[in-house]
């Protein structure tokens, strides 16, 4: 266990990837690559190795975690002399455009769902609680969809509320990244899972608690949180590297909202996903996502080859 660097992470137990690694014990791999293809996104280069490395000691980790929460609540009900609600395990799934936490949000959940005592492994992305685009458009943010303020915050909220209260059914709007926007008269149903994924960019953001605000903030329904991190420039670059393998597959659907760029050369691409970085998803890194790191349980830091490098656990 490499000591930690400085007072900051003081409050973090700082893993090397092997020492990470050793944690797995005898947790078995149940995914095979045919799995693995399936959960994959676009220009994602992880393996089994990867899974195996990084992700099975953290699902041996979410499994001792969810079963003692489990037993927390049973000990309360006990107290009170009533039967004990079944309430979701929450994981917060936080980090950048392009950082790769849709894959691993995927992965996770599949993995979660093999563990006997929690089979069902639900994943819901903040995506969905974007307004539509009209109220972006009507509220002049549309080029700052993605920060803070694109989100209905409390829509977002009254879903966790209600599924941590025990409500048999709880549903979430759904979005459509070849529309680019949320789509009329569909909905997420989720039913009491026993674990539920909550994935997206701004999911530790407490934002201000200003006079007469309400401070309820969307990490205090999470369990457990994670936020994926690496060097600004190397998400830069894979940021540039999606896009254009956007380019080549999305875009060039003929309902894609980005249909547009998939006339672009391949420099006019490169120049193109670069200012969008720049005026767009790199400002929001900065000033919004990386501030909430240490807010997070859990950070796993990739290196420039997309693999996590080391992983830090926050002391209890």
């Amino acid at each position: 266990m490499t000591p930690p660097a400085d007072a900051t992470t003081d409050r973090y137990l700082t893993f090397t990837r092997d020492e990470w690694s050793e944690m797995r014990a005898a947790t078995p791999l149940t995914l095979r690559e045919a799995d693995l293809q399936s959960l994959r996104g676009i220009n994602d280069r992880i393996d089994l190795d990867e899974v195996a490395a990084v992700y099975l000691p953290l699902t041996r980790l979410l499994n001792l975690y969810v079963a003692a929460t489990q037993q927390l609540h049973k000990a309360s009900a006990a107290f009170l002399g009533t039967l004990a609600p079944k309430v979701p395990y929450v994981i917060g799934v936080a980090g950048s455009v392009a950082v790769g936490k849709s894959t691993f949000a995927r992965i996770l959940q599949a993995l979660l769902a093999r563990w006997p005592d929690h089979p069902k492994v639900d994943l819901v992305t903040t995506d969905g609680f974007l307004h539509p685009n009209r109220v972006l458009d009507e509220r002049g943010i549309m080029n700052r969809k993605g920060f803070p303020e694109s989100y209905d915050t409390k829509r977002l909220l009254q879903f966790l509320r209600e599924l941590k209260s025990g409500a048999a059914e709880v549903t979430a709007p759904v979005y459509s990244h070849v529309v680019y926007d949320i789509v009329d008269g569909e909905q997420a149903v989720v039913r009491q899972p026993d674990i539920l994924i909550l994935e997206g960019l701004n999911v530790l953001q407490i934002g201000s608690l200003a006079e007469g605000l309400p401070s309820e903030f969307v990490s205090d329904y999470f369990d457990f949180s994670i936020y994926i991190d690496a060097d600004v420039d190397d998400i830069e670059q894979w940021y540039v590297q999606r896009f254009l393998a956007l380019r080549e597959t999305v875009f060039q659907n003929p309902d894609s909202f980005f249909r547009h760029y998939a006339q672009l050369t391949h420099d006019e691409a490169v120049d193109t996903a670069k200012f969008i970085w720049r005026e767009i998803n790199g400002k929001n890194l900065r000033e919004n996502i990386l501030p909430t790191k240490e807010r997070a349980s859990l950070l796993l830091r990739k290196g420039h080859d997309h693999r996590v490098a080391s992983v830090a656990l926050r002391r209890l």
